[in-house]
Formats: C-alpha cells, structure tokens, sequence
C-alpha cells in the first residue's frame, strides 16, 4: 500500500447499541500526521470512534481502515473475512489511546508503569525501555518522578504519566478520549500544554475528542461537529468556531461556551 493512504478511514460505518444506533453510515477520514477533533453533544457517538479504533467495540455495518489496513476484517485470498485477535493486535500496535480514567497500574511506580507494555509487547530490553520512559517522563513534566506511584501523584500528574505510556509504545495514531474531563480545573492546563507540545514537536497522527474549545482551536488541523452519530459541519478550527454554519454547531458551542 502506498503511504499516501490516510492514517485512518470510516467507509460507511454503522454501530448500534441494542435499537440506538449511533453511528449512521459514517464516512471520514484522517489524514497521516493530520490533527482532527471531534466535538458534539454527550451521546453523538464521539467516543464511540474510539472504541472502534481500540477494538473496544465492533463495528455493525462498514469497515474501518487504519493505515491502509482493514480493521475488523482480513484478506485471505480474494476475500475479506472477519479479522483474527493476532490481526487486530497487529494493526492495533500502531494506536495509542488515552482514556479520561487513567487506568495506570497502582501497584508498580510510573516507570515501571510506562515500560511494562514496551518490554513486554515490543520486546524492547528493559534497559532500552527505561531510557525511553525516562525521555517521555522529561517531556511531560515528570521527570522526578520516576519512582512514585500513581496514588502519590495529582489526577494531573497521573494523566501525563498516562499520556507518557501511550507515547511509549511509538505509535503512529494518538487517540485522546476526554482526556482532561476527570480533572480539576487547576490541572487541565498542565495536560493541554504537554499535549500541545506533543502536537507541535512530533507528526503523530492524533484524533481527540474534547469539550475544551479553547485546546481544540489550538492543536486541530480540522474540527468535525458531531449529532447524532452523523458529521454535520467541519472545516477549520477558525471557520468552526468564528464562523459556523449549522445552527447544531452554533447552539452547541454557545451552550459550551455559556458553561464556562
């Protein structure tokens, strides 16, 4: 496959939850090293796209393509068959997530929390691995922080080591679910600036879901406004947010914008 194939791709997606379905037939797609954000009301199937990128959840209806490559599906021979765990875990290895819950392992200090999955996963010598922790935990702030353990650290300081992890494993696609939602206020702009640096200084591909407007202005190539599991506006952080079109967008973003 040519590398001009981009990084991530919806061909008529369908996910339905029992009779709600909350995807429709979603078509879009992301390009390599592209920063696109994701923005709409609780319930319009943001977080959804996540959990279908992870394998978190299957997919009802269409295919999904990430770097070229079939998600939920695998070629034998002529046809495309349901995909294998061994298959998943292939494309999967390519994306990073970063959940609003932490989820780091409270028993093991952060280093240890950040090499686990590279030694054991990419096969990498712990050696290796830790100097690779130890590079990510400067970039986010926490480099003393190497032998603490998550319940001694702030949700803000959890959530960069989170973000430390995700970046750990070198993928190619970031995915960040709400990732400053758990969070005090205090803390949120501490999280935003190490993602904003992360977006600045590398050509990660990075696909965000987030109620914080102000960070989405600032890191987005492109903003798509969600409803109803279905794209009713994108373009440009500017046009989005200075110039809307749709009259959900507009209603969405002054009820956001009203909140804070």
């Amino acid at each position: 496959m040519a590398t001009t194939d981009p990084g991530i791709r919806f061909e008529g997606v369908v996910k339905r939850f029992g009779d709600n379905v909350v995807l429709r037939e979603l078509d879009f797609a992301v390009a390599p090293g592209e920063r696109v954000t994701l923005i709409g009301p609780s319930g319009s199937g943001k977080t959804t796209i996540l959990r279908l990128l992870m394998t978190l959840e299957k997919v009802d209806g269409g295919v999904i393509w990430v770097n070229g490559r079939s998600l939920s599906h695998m070629r034998r021979g002529e046809r495309l068959v349901p995909a294998d765990e061994k298959h998943l875990r292939r494309i999967r290895s390519d994306i990073g997530m970063v959940f609003q819950q932490f989820n780091l392992f409270p028993n093991m200090p952060v280093l240890r929390n950040i090499t686990e999955a590279p030694v054991h996963v990419l096969g990498l010598s712990r050696d290796e691995a830790n100097e690779r922790a130890r590079g990510l935990l400067d970039l986010v702030g926490l480099a003393d922080k190497v032998d603490a353990h998550p319940s001694r650290l702030s949700g803000g300081q959890q959530q960069r080591v989170a973000i430390a992890r995700a970046l750990a494993m070198q993928p190619k696609i970031l995915l960040l679910d709400e990732v400053t939602s758990a969070l005090d206020p205090e803390l949120v702009a501490g999280v935003l600036d190490v993602l904003r640096d992360i977006a600045n200084e590398t050509d990660i591909t990075m696909l965000c879901v987030t109620h914080e407007m102000g960070f989405a202005r600032d890191v987005s190539n492109r903003v798509l406004m969600f409803d109803q599991g279905q794209i009713v506006e994108e373009g440009t952080p500017e046009k989005i947010f200075s110039e809307p079109e749709n009259q959900r967008t507009k209603d969405f973003l002054q009820a956001v914008l009203d909140q804070h």
